[in-house]
């Protein structure tokens, strides 16, 4: 089913704003510290994603959940998508562990 996979990334995108906003830790308490982070880590992640494409170690593989829509030679739509999951992932990982480890 093309778009599944992007549409799964949108999905898991939601919930993580579900979680953030029910523990205020990123968006709903410093939004433009929040959007700042995640741009920084999306663009770093491209940028090591490019330089993969570049040396021949990264490539779209045969996949029918793709939509088939490619930013760039060897570059999903899906990839950026799915490094904001990874950075945002990763940070609310954080500031929850944090938060946490504060509160006890």
């Amino acid at each position: 089913m093309p778009g599944l996979y992007l549409l799964l990334l949108l999905v898991s995108l939601a919930g993580s704003a579900l979680l953030d906003y029910r523990h205020k830790l990123a968006f709903w308490s410093q939004p433009a510290r929040t959007a700042v982070t995640l741009v920084l880590g999306v663009v770093v992640f491209l940028i090591w994603d490019l330089l993969g494409i570049g040396l021949g170690v990264f490539f779209i593989g045969e996949s029918n959940l793709l939509t088939g829509v490619i930013l760039l030679p060897e570059l999903p739509l899906e990839e950026p998508v799915f490094l904001l999951l990874l950075s945002y992932s990763a940070l609310l990982a954080y500031l929850g562990a944090r938060k946490f480890l504060r509160a006890s």
